[in-house]
């Protein structure tokens, strides 16, 4: 834990002298080539205070070549090159805020090509500010109140700040998909979105001084899961609490599979299928099958799908077109509920109560 504290005051310190915290955010994959293009758009070694030159054309081509980068035709030195807009009107201290287009991905901040593996990667070095603009229009409906999009702001930021401490050193801290926080980039960005992280501007939740894993899901359906059950973190803000969620009809949904589609995702007849595990909010743990072998909760869901098997708190029968689901909520169940949030900020609860009752517990620190 103090290594961890340790860690935090070293990367506040760091932002404080770049006058931003960043976050470092692994986007496409390319290929061979990809293509840069901005106003005022230069480039330079991937480095915080490196010296970056003009490219007058306002755009670049990156070629993998036998292992090496080659930038418009020339080669460069290293396995990385690191791209700014606003060169004509910025100091080479920090990351620009000129909209960069790398390959499919429209960016603020810069971006670092770099030779992985037998391909080339894209990381976008951007302020984190700037990052959870785009991560909240990514994440959560702009139309949702104000207090809600607060709440979400603060969750993704202490979200990204703990994987960030996590991933101290390594060439980027996250993706950009589900896995970690949805990133689309500038296309994401809303007005919205922008006052609710302008309104919570560095500030985090933590638990013995540390950001917390702030996990957060679309929909619990009336009850948020442990830490345990949902994840295998047994973190002691992350414990079942009740959610006015369960009454939106978002909370509902259903799917039918038939055999066929269940054996091939099995790999095995669910035959007279049934439930046979639940954690204490009703989820579902273990599935039996037809030939007596069982399937964990969470393997079975990622077979069959997340986006057709939305959450674990489901109920099963079959029927003459094979096996109906119907089930609560979606996504893990764990920390923050985004529709449990909506209906909070429509009662009238301030964000600091949301997050409060989502991650009891924690505490709240500014920490810029």
């Amino acid at each position: 834990m103090l290594q961890r504290v340790a860690l935090l005051l070293l990367l506040l310190a760091s932002s404080r002298a770049f006058a931003v915290e960043t976050m470092r955010i692994a986007m496409d994959d390319p290929g061979d080539e990809v293509r840069v293009s901005g106003r005022g758009l230069g480039f330079g070694p991937d480095a915080e205070d490196g010296t970056f030159v003009a490219i007058s054309a306002g755009q670049a081509t990156v070629r993998r070549r036998s292992g090496r980068l080659e930038v418009n035709g020339a080669p460069v030195l290293g396995d990385a090159v690191r791209f700014r807009g606003g060169m004509e009107s910025l100091d080479a201290g920090g990351p620009g805020n000129e909209p960069l287009k790398a390959g499919s991905s429209q960016v603020r901040g810069d971006v670092v090509v770099r030779v992985y593996r037998d391909s080339l990667q894209l990381i976008n070095v951007i302020p984190l500010e700037d990052y959870l603009a785009a991560v909240l229009g990514s994440e959560m409906p702009v139309s949702f109140p104000l207090e809600a999009l607060k709440a979400q702001a603060v969750a993704a930021r202490t979200y990204a700040l703990q994987k960030k401490l996590d991933s101290y050193g390594a060439a980027f801290h996250m993706g950009s998909s589900v896995l970690h926080q949805v990133y689309g980039g500038v296309n994401r960005e809303d007005a919205k979105t922008r006052a609710a992280v302008e309104a919570t501007r560095g500030e985090v939740l933590t638990y013995d001084l540390a950001p917390i894993e702030a996990y957060f899901h679309a929909s619990c359906g009336g009850h948020t899961e442990s830490g345990q059950d949902a994840l295998g973190r047994n973190l002691p803000y992350l414990k079942p609490v009740d959610c006015p969620c369960g009454k939106l009809p978002a909370s509902r949904w259903s799917a039918t599979l038939s055999e066929s589609e269940l054996r091939k995702a099995l790999k095995s007849s669910p035959g007279g299928m049934r439930v046979t595990g639940r954690t204490a909010t009703h989820r579902v743990t273990r599935v039996t099958l037809a030939d007596g072998s069982a399937v964990d909760g969470v393997q079975f869901r990622r077979r069959l799908g997340y986006t057709r098997l939305k959450s674990l708190d489901f109920d099963v029968e079959s029927s003459s077109k094979g096996y109906v689901f119907t089930g609560r909520g979606f996504g893990h169940g764990a920390g923050l509920c985004q529709w449990g949030a909506k209906a909070l900020a429509d009662q009238g609860k301030e964000y600091r109560d949301i997050l409060s009752h989502y991650y009891p517990g924690a505490e709240f620190q500014q920490l810029y």
